[in-house]
């Protein structure tokens, strides 16, 4: 694989006029998202059975054949044994809702130790989440759901995979299938729940429903929080390229880069699926803008039409540049991966988590567009790899090896 073949790529970028470049994150966004909440949820989910920060990889071979300075990978694969950074929110929110219920049932205040204790089991056994999802999101409310004991319907759409259905399954989770695409989902799993009194744990917002996806998001910055304690001497990246999806991720990590590092808060560049560009077109509108998806993308956990309207406020005042890339270079960029550049690292990442990483290469293939962004020799890249190889026969049938393959 040549990095040449990403030369000519079909890219769309718009440049945000609504970036806020002051360093002190706006007050007005702290009731999405704030340090309190960031801290809560590191402290939280660093004592769970498992936990190990996940590892931020340098990819020097490949920066050195781009043209830039430095690209650091936060490579997600094994998170909880999960497969990706989604273990953080769903689980996380799952617990806070639970510690809610109970704490309303009893009459008193109860911590997370008493819920994962087993001191509450027989409320929280007729306690049922629900969720939507591409695959990574149901996975973790379902693993958060049998680890903490309640019960869990997972909505699906016809566009996921047998294997990610059947990965959400061994955590115990009942899937349902729903015809239409993923936002359909999200429709139909909101309606089953208000018909039957169970309690959404959506990594999405919208109207009316708000408080959960706030500690989704909440349960990403763990992410952050063990980025900063892993840069190279302290020093924080020049640029962020992060993938879009509804935004929730995106959100989280802007967030918390600007509360943690204010004025040396990195260049902040969200990169979407062509087929799936809804924050694109709200940056280019300057509001929330939500899209039909015609076609499905590869990048499986990023098909959503619908924008957070959690997120978005956050997206507007802290995002320098939208991008979207075409489908044809997310296989590319998992070969480079799966075999390391000029003797990088070999890594597992499956199709959503290389959209960040297919820009930055995409773009410096691009020397107008890379003078746009500031891409040169003196950058360091911060890329997301939010993923491995959540169903691992499709990632062979990508890559051309298996996950084993490439990591032995």
């Amino acid at each position: 694989m040549n990095i040449q073949d990403f030369t000519g790529a079909t890219l769309q970028h718009h440049h945000n006029e609504s970036y806020d470049p002051s360093p002190d994150y706006a007050a007005e966004l702290s009731s999405v998202l704030d340090k309190k909440a960031c801290d809560a949820a590191y402290n939280t989910i660093v004592e769970w059975e498992g936990y190990a920060p996940s590892p931020l990889v340098s990819l020097s071979g490949l920066a050195n054949k781009i043209g830039v300075g430095e690209i650091l990978y936060k490579h997600e694969g094994e998170r909880f044994g999960l497969g990706s950074f989604k273990a953080l929110g769903g689980a996380y929110s799952v617990l806070k809702l639970l510690i809610q219920e109970v704490s309303k049932t009893t009459g008193q205040q109860i911590s997370a130790d008493d819920v994962i204790s087993g001191k509450y089991t027989d409320i929280i056994r007729g306690i049922t989440v629900i969720t939507a999802t591409d695959g990574n999101h149901g996975r973790s409310v379902a693993w958060g759901a049998q680890k903490f004991g309640c019960n869990c319907f997972i909505y699906m759409h016809a566009g996921v995979s047998s294997g990610r259905a059947k990965a959400v399954e061994a955590y115990g989770a009942t899937v349902v299938w729903v015809d239409g695409n993923y936002d359909q989902s999200v429709h139909d799993a909101a309606q089953a729940a208000a018909q039957n009194q169970w309690f959404v744990v959506s990594d999405t917002s919208y109207e009316g429903y708000t408080e959960l996806p706030k500690n989704v998001m909440a349960g990403y910055t763990v992410m952050t929080t063990e980025i900063i304690q892993q840069l190279p001497d302290g020093t924080p990246p020049t640029h962020v390229f992060v993938q879009g999806g509804v935004g929730g991720l995106a959100g989280a990590v802007c967030a918390h880069l600007w509360l943690q590092l204010g004025s040396e808060r990195p260049r902040f560049v969200i990169v979407e699926p062509d087929r799936a560009d809804c924050l694109f077109q709200s940056g280019l509108r300057g509001e929330m803008t939500d899209v039909s998806i015609q076609e499905e993308t590869i990048m499986a956990g990023l098909s959503c039409g619908e924008v957070s309207s959690l997120a978005w406020p956050i997206l507007l005042r802290g995002t320098n540049d939208f991008m979207t890339i075409e489908d044809d270079l997310i296989a590319p960029t998992m070969k480079l991966l799966a075999k390391g550049v000029d003797g990088d690292q070999r890594l597992v990442a499956g199709e959503s988590a290389v959209a960040g990483l297919s820009g930055v290469i995409a773009a410096t293939m691009n020397s107008d567009l890379a003078t746009k962004l500031g891409l040169d020799g003196s950058s360091t890249i911060l890329i997301i790899g939010t993923e491995g190889a959540t169903d691992p026969a499709i990632y062979e049938d990508i890559v051309g090896m298996s996950p084993a393959d490439v990591v032995a």
